[in-house]
């Protein structure tokens, strides 16, 4: 799944908290800062984990305000098993 989450989201710890939520769920993939002011992420992960995942990201770390969750389905082979910040 591809999240693009909006709001006040860059420069409060979001992609740490993203990464960390990630990893106490067991799902895989990575996250990133774009130029428009978001934070895109794909995640893979049973429904329950990517629903728990959505929960987190939608509610985001101390500091930010997440306004809006879009998300997009995209094939599970794009991604591995860890999840990563990208650059």
């Amino acid at each position: 799944m591809r999240y693009r989450i909006t709001g006040r989201v860059q420069g409060v710890g979001f992609r740490f908290f993203t990464r960390q939520a990630a990893q106490e769920l067991g799902v895989g993939g990575w996250v990133r800062n774009c130029r428009d002011g978001s934070v895109e992420a794909v995640a893979v992960g049973s429904q329950e984990q990517l629903a728990a995942f959505e929960e987190a990201i939608g509610r985001g770390p101390a500091g930010s305000r997440v306004t809006a969750v879009e998300r997009t389905d995209v094939p599970d082979g794009s991604v591995g098993p860890t999840f990563e910040i990208a650059r």
